[in-house]
């Protein structure tokens, strides 16, 4: 990755404009062409260093709903616990914790009453008890991440 990967992965994550041409207005602020900026995303997304490009939703509005839930995995069953929850669509990401419940993963469901549907079918396919904490107040945390030369 070089200074101009790292200033496109900088620049773009305050959002980028809602007008016709989107990708256009950023290469034009971080001073590329529109095809340059287009074929650097495309390499970083197939180099992996990204894994999307695309807007974050306020689901519920839409009227879905989002979870968070853990489950204990036996250590030495813990790969195939992850493979079952991981292939599932509804699974938004997923993280190993050093804690008695030691995965922990966000469900992403169309309605909220599939929430529960795949918490049952997550307990089914994995054979593990699968506890679900469903937000009781929503926070705005604006994250974004410095990419700094190594």
């Amino acid at each position: 990755m070089d200074e101009i990967d790292r200033a496109i992965i900088n620049g773009l994550q305050g959002g980028l404009a809602l007008c016709e041409r989107p990708y256009l207005e950023a290469a034009q602020r971080l001073g590329l062409s529109e095809d340059e900026l287009l074929r650097r995303l495309a390499g970083l997304l197939a180099d992996g260093v990204l894994t999307r490009i695309g807007p974050l939703f306020q689901i519920e509005r839409m009227g879905g709903a989002f979870t968070l839930a853990a489950l204990h995995a036996d250590p030495d069953d813990y790969e195939r616990v992850a493979e079952r929850v991981n292939a599932l669509p509804q699974v938004a990401h997923n993280y190993a914790r050093e804690h008695e419940l030691n995965m922990w993963f966000v469900l992403a469901t169309e309605t909220p009453q599939q929430i529960d549907h795949v918490l049952q079918q997550i307990g089914r396919e994995t054979g593990c008890e699968v506890f679900n904490f469903p937000k009781s107040r929503e926070y705005f945390v604006e994250l974004k991440l410095q990419v700094r030369a190594p």
